[in-house]
């Protein structure tokens, strides 16, 4: 395999609207207690934002239309306060390395979970939609006004399912054998102030948008949200996989459903109820992992292989019997499912190491799937995969699993060995097969809305 070093010229260090970093290192070697050959590789990354973070439940966060990367984070400010709370795009040219970053909305506010869904629409052009982290009843959404261009857009547009809604998060996905041009939805929480998944839809290829309704719900004395990951084929299939609620509220299992032609089915295609006449209840969905007090589950991602398998991937806290207040979080691990169209297989894949930050004891470094590659995951750890020791460099780092076996081995290779600052919530955007684009957060992550990071992309092309 070889790796492209994208050497950003400098209109687009000028455009990127201040310093920019380009990091250079050498993968190679083998982490401690990695039970995989590795080969010296040679790699590069760029830093697309040296001021930007992503939460990891709304989707697309990063699209590849042609040959170009878009990418969406939200600014801190911290080296510059004029763009506190900033929503950006950022784009990259994968032909010439050119990059370039577009305000989208400026001093929105400064909460991760703000970052827009990317949609690529059948002309070209670029949806995005983004929205407060809750105190709102309005999605802002935006289209580009040329194809492939992240850098002109026309006005900002506001939806409003409710007055009393409370919006936080998109997940964009399009349907063309639905209605008569093509069906868009926007899943979303907090229609009605419900706290719950819940989605709406555009007939008009996102230039207006009707509320739908809620899509899960969880019989409960607390108000509670469940999380859901969504993805699609395109065509006329979504399939979400999602939780009883928060883990600090729950003893998370993970369950999976799929909407195909206005319906929601359980994995076998076993008919739960019309999508209008939700929502549905996890005991109403296929149950994928059965979660206990030591055994506390949260959605992390899920793709579509080619013919139609679904994998998804989730952490579990492995926190002991009688844990005291505080000490919750210490342990975790990423798992990897698999549909192959008549059952369900799941299996652990890898140490995830500790939490984040005392308060959310379920944040991990992150687990994503390669969409266009049904074998391998990229997680964040601060500890070995396999053996589960501490890392010398004390930080959380990438890694790349392989499975040649569905998910019961796994071999693992380390990307960002020996970094002086975390490495966290890797995204894959699909591609073509045999290429692969991943993007991080680089830096220091004290709390979704206090954070240094910057936003990284590596490129990779398979020979």
């Amino acid at each position: 395999m070889s790796f492209v070093l994208f050497v950003v010229p400098l209109r687009s260090w000028r455009a990127l609207g201040g310093w920019v970093g380009l990091a250079c290192f050498l993968v190679g070697g083998s982490a401690v207690g990695l039970q995989a050959a590795q080969k010296p590789v040679a790699a590069s990354a760029v830093v697309l934002n040296d001021d930007g973070g992503w939460s990891w439940f709304e989707d697309e966060r990063a699209i590849i239309v042609g040959d170009r990367l878009f990418v969406g984070s939200v600014a801190m400010g911290r080296f510059d306060a004029s763009r506190r709370g900033d929503i950006d795009a950022m784009s990259l040219d994968l032909k010439t390395g050119v990059a370039t970053r577009f305000p989208l909305r400026k001093n929105l506010e400064v909460d991760d979970h703000d970052s827009p869904a990317w949609l690529g629409l059948p002309d070209g052009r670029l949806l995005v939609m983004y929205s407060k982290h809750g105190p709102e009843n309005r999605i802002y959404h935006r289209i580009s006004r040329s194809r492939g261009d992240a850098t002109r857009w026309q006005p900002e547009h506001e939806f409003i399912p409710s007055e009393s809604s409370r919006i936080t998060y998109s997940n964009l996905h399009w349907l063309d054998r639905e209605g008569p041009r093509g069906r868009i939805y926007d899943f979303f929480r907090g229609l009605d102030d419900s706290f719950k998944p819940s989605w709406a839809s555009s007939d008009d290829r996102g230039l207006s948008w009707v509320r739908g309704g809620l899509l899960v719900d969880v019989e409960s004395p607390v108000k509670h949200r469940p999380y859901v990951k969504y993805a699609s084929n395109g065509h006329d299939a979504i399939h979400f996989i999602f939780t009883e609620g928060h883990p600090r509220d729950f003893d998370n299992s993970i369950y999976h459903a799929v909407i195909r032609g206005g319906y929601i089915c359980q994995s076998d295609g076993t008919l739960i109820r019309a999508l209008r006449d939700g929502p549905i209840r996890p005991a109403e969905a296929t149950r994928v992992f059965k979660g206990d007090p030591q055994n506390v589950a949260w959605t992390h991602d899920i793709a579509l292989d080619k013919g139609g398998a679904v994998r998804a991937v989730y952490s579990v806290r492995k926190d002991p019997a009688g844990v005291a207040s505080g000490e919750s979080g210490k342990d975790h691990r990423y798992r990897w499912a698999r549909w192959d169209g008549r059952e369900w297989s799941d299996h652990e894949v890898a140490h995830a190491g500790s939490r984040l930050y005392s308060g959310e004891d379920d944040y991990t470094g992150g687990i994503c799937v390669h969409p266009d590659d049904p074998g391998v995951v990229f997680i964040s750890s601060n500890v070995d995969p396999v053996a589960g020791t501490p890392l010398t460099s004390g930080h959380h780092e990438i890694f790349r699993g392989r499975t040649r076996d569905f998910g019961v081995h796994w071999e693992w290779e380390a990307l960002t060995p020996g970094s002086s600052g975390d490495n966290l919530r890797p995204i894959v955007p699909k591609w073509r097969t045999g290429r692969t684009a991943l993007l991080w957060l680089r830096g220091s992550y004290r709390a979704y809305t206090d954070y240094d990071l910057e936003v990284m992309v590596w490129v990779e092309r398979e020979k």
